[in-house]
């Protein structure tokens, strides 16, 4: 077992938490991850009050949390009552100032995770005094910033070793196995947020097709792009692109978003029907560059056996190596 500060405090076995992946996200998910040893998060997405209350019932008496896209969030408050009044262990903001909902959240005595891209939201953050911090690099998928996180997190880990030491920090982006785990702790971070590895689980919510679009790309297949918020005629920030798989919509309109807007009536609805559906040719598949490294799609409990198990072996093994060199 590897025994770090988010261990400690969330009483974990594991220093993994669940990315609030928008729908792929469910309780079935969330509620594996906290089996597991993790904390597993439930996607708010972009505001479904009856999905919420649908995926906390399916996660049962798991202790989960959720996430929320923070700027949607503001437009749409009482969604957060309706998460509160669930008794989460904690909630997620990301892509947003988190100063609006931050004393609200932490008045109910729920962990406050805040997830950012930049050494300037990581600042704001510790002001508004998250219990946790999220680094997440460009490498993630879905939606982020540009910078890589293998800078960002050991920067962010100085910056609360500075200025807040009892703030805890996570780091996300590529982490996908044992590997990614032991390099995030050796970067300064007490833990890991895992999406895309996740994603590719059985208790995902995500379409066979989408899947198996994934187990045939390799990392150099992703792009980052706002063809997808400008199809479904979502008021993402400009400063957020997603990493997605390249596609055949991607070919058609990625470089082409002006004339994507001048048609996006027409477009929102065939990408809503494509998503619905699961294609992943006609809406996008969203996961990282770490999707290289993803070679099945198995249940999480092995995913996360197998990442802490591995991990730990590597932090022995590299130790043991040095000493005797």
């Amino acid at each position: 077992m590897l025994k770090t500060r988010l261990t400690e405090k969330l009483r974990l076995r594991h220093p993994i938490i669940s990315a609030p992946m928008a729908f792929a996200a469910g309780g079935r998910l969330a509620a594996a991850v906290s089996a597991s040893g993790g904390l597993g998060l439930i996607g708010g997405g972009y505001g479904d009050a009856d999905w919420l209350t649908q995926e906390f019932r399916a996660a049962g008496n798991q202790p989960v949390g959720c996430g929320f896209i923070t700027w949607s969030l503001l437009k749409q408050l009482s969604l957060l009552d309706l998460v509160l009044a669930n008794k989460p262990k904690a909630i997620l903001l990301s892509f947003g100032d988190p100063l609006p909902l931050a004393e609200r959240i932490k008045q109910h005595g729920v962990t406050l995770i805040c997830q950012v891209q930049t050494r300037r939201d990581a600042e704001r953050a510790l002001a508004c005094g998250a219990d946790v911090i999220v680094a997440q690099g460009s490498e993630a998928g879905g939606h982020g910033e540009i910078r890589g996180g293998l800078t960002l997190v050991p920067e962010v880990a100085d910056l609360i070793a500075k200025e807040r030491p009892e703030t805890l920090l996570c780091a996300a982006g590529g982490i996908g196995d044992g590997r990614g785990l032991a390099a995030a702790l050796m970067l300064g971070a007490d833990g890991v947020l895992v999406g895309s590895r996740l994603w590719a689980s059985n208790e995902a919510n995500v379409s066979a097709a989408m899947h198996e679009a994934a187990l045939r790309s390799t990392g150099d297949d992703t792009v980052r792009s706002q063809t997808m918020d400008l199809a479904r005629k979502l008021d993402w920030p400009r400063r957020y692109t997603a990493r997605v798989l390249r596609n055949k919509f991607i070919e058609r309109w990625h470089g082409r978003e002006a004339e994507l807007v001048a048609v996006a009536d027409e477009e929102a609805a065939k990408y809503r029907a494509a998503w619905a559906e699961g294609d992943p040719d006609r809406s996008n598949t969203f996961v990282g560059e770490v999707v290289g490294l993803i070679q099945d799609i198995e249940p999480v409990a092995d995913i996360i056996d197998r990442m802490v198990r591995d991990a730990e072996a590597l932090l022995r093994s590299k130790a043991a190596a040095l000493t005797t060199s």
